[in-house]
């Protein structure tokens, strides 16, 4: 092993031995189920607000968006960031505060156990069809994670992509079946840092290196489309594609998917004092704007390194590793700079971990929580279980789910950007409008609030498999047409059947009056 590859493997294994420590420690201060999942509600404002958004970037922040700018240009990036952008604001205004006091009121510290308080739902349905969409959609998900891991080591020092995937896989679920939600956040908030660090080095780095931005601006501008926002770059046919207002407005819907994503509503929940969650949203908001723009610059400055001969030429999912190829010539300057490569390497594997705990441990909850602890035992004689088999039923959950997404994640073809999108696009529709419904229209029925979640999930699938083939208008991002599919059927069916009691009203006007 090279010099650069010693230093760049011992910061690594560093970096994950201190994860490892911090889930260790928090492990013994996990006294409930509550306190595994949602950490008694003790999260400060500056860690809810950069570990929601850690656990909201992935690896498609460090790979999967540098890959897609390096590949096609700035069109689709710039519309998918502006969305997520706008839905990363939106959904801290208008969601978290009242998501916190609500679920606060209905003593919920799941997103399915909230789903059935809301709407007094005692067979726990709603948080048995809930509990069943977040694992459909998030061991895909977790998949993607994986799948970045793998690349990564096969990338770097030529390690099998399978047992490179089994190795990262093996310590994220360590620290997190051990440390549950205050492992997970604490270690989202230490890997938003690295993830920082990580895009401010590349892009110095590689601007510094191809001659300056201006070297960088004229290799783009003499690639068709490359920097248009109405047009997206062919690297087949090297020429220009119109980029429509309908792919626009379909690109920009990624926003929407933040209304129903488990594990960051989860941080809202998560926080001690809501009061401060508007500190946690400025915060939150600026660096997710930062972050998207410099992942954006990092792939069309890496086109122009792969143009002056510095990287490989890159094609199809092998475009997301573009920031592991820069990090690889980063370390051929000696000790130091193998070192900061070694950061910036870290980072990609802190970006991954960061969401695949939070899902991880979501995943877990809705298994051992809302199906085994709650719809089970609600419609059955059984005795509830006890504090101790509640904690071991969610660590064998992490493990279970762990397991099936490795097999998912097995080939390493495998596009961690498309994964991300189907994913994204599952939890959008099923969970994005029942959020919105539950926190500001109390006429939401449970019927309606089944059926929306329901008619999002199926949408999802019936779009992507058999709709959007067809092509046209039809192909366009099936999260914005299964959304409003979704809303049109959640308020349809709400308006038709009975209207909630009471005692529903109440507590939707208690949750308004603490705002």
């Amino acid at each position: 092993m090279g010099s650069q590859l010693f230093y760049i493997l011992a910061t690594i294994v560093f970096y994950l031995v201190f994860v490892l420590l911090i889930g260790f420690y928090y492990a013994k201060k996990n006294e409930s189920a509550s306190d595994f999942y949602l950490g008694g509600r003790k999260l400060g404002p500056f860690v809810t607000a950069m570990s929601a958004e850690a656990s909201d970037m992935s690896s498609w922040l460090l790979m999967g968006l540098p890959g897609v700018a390096y590949l096609s240009g700035s069109a689709d990036v710039a519309w998918t960031s502006i969305g997520l952008a706008l839905g990363t604001y939106l959904n801290w205004l208008f969601v978290a505060k009242r998501l916190r006091i609500y679920t606060s009121i209905t003593d919920s510290f799941t997103l399915p156990q909230f789903f059935s308080a809301r709407y007094h739902d005692s067979r726990q349905i709603l948080a048995a069809f809930a509990a069943a969409v977040i694992v459909i959609f998030f061991i895909p998900y977790t998949a993607s994670g994986f799948a970045a891991c793998g690349k990564l080591f096969n990338s770097l020092f030529g390690a099998d992509y399978m047992t490179a995937m089994v190795i990262s896989a093996i310590v994220i679920v360590s620290y997190t079946a051990a440390g549950g939600f205050l492992a997970a956040s604490t270690t989202d908030f230490v890997q938003s840092i690295i993830m920082t660090f990580a895009l401010l080095f590349v892009l110095m780095y590689s601007i510094g290196t191809v001659g300056g931005v201006d070297a960088v601006l004229e290799n783009a501008k003499a690639l068709p489309g490359y920097l248009s926002l109405t047009e997206t770059y062919s690297v087949k046919t090297n020429s220009a594609a119109p980029y429509t207002f309908l792919t626009i407005v379909s690109t920009m819907a990624w926003g929407l998917g933040y209304f129903g994503m488990p594990h960051i509503l989860l941080r809202f929940m998560g926080i001690e004092d809501e009061n401060k969650l508007a500190m946690s949203r400025r915060v939150a908001s600026v660096w997710v704007v930062i972050a998207m723009f410099i992942a954006i610059a990092i792939g069309i400055v890496g086109k122009t390194m792969t143009g002056a001969g510095l990287v490989k030429n890159l094609t199809d999912a092998n475009t997301e590793t573009i920031i592991i190829q820069i990090a690889n010539t980063i370390a051929e300057h000696g000790a130091l700079m193998a070192i900061g490569a070694g950061l910036v390497l870290a980072g990609i594997l802190a970006s991954t971990m960061s969401t695949a705990d939070s899902q991880l441990l979501a995943a877990a909850s809705s298994v051992s929580q809302d199906i085994m602890q709650g719809t089970m035992r609600a419609n059955s004689d059984k005795k509830a279980m006890s504090q101790k088999q509640s904690m071991f039923a969610a660590r064998i959950t992490v493990v279970v789910i762990a397991i099936l997404a490795v097999i998912i994640a097995r080939d390493p073809a495998s596009s961690v950007f498309k994964i991300v999108a189907f994913s994204w696009a599952g939890f959008g529709a099923s969970f994005g409008p029942l959020v919105l419904a539950s926190l500001f229209w109390k006429r939401t029925t449970f019927e309606g609030a089944l059926a929306g979640m329901v008619a999002g999930g199926v949408s999802i699938f019936v779009w992507k498999f058999l709709v959007a083939p067809i092509g046209g208008v039809f192909g366009i991002y099936e999260l914005l047409p299964a959304f409003l599919i979704s809303l049109a059927v959640l308020v349809v069916v709400s308006l038709m059947t009975t209207p909630p009691d009471d005692s529903i009203v109440k507590e939707f006007e208690e949750m308004e009056r603490q705002l």
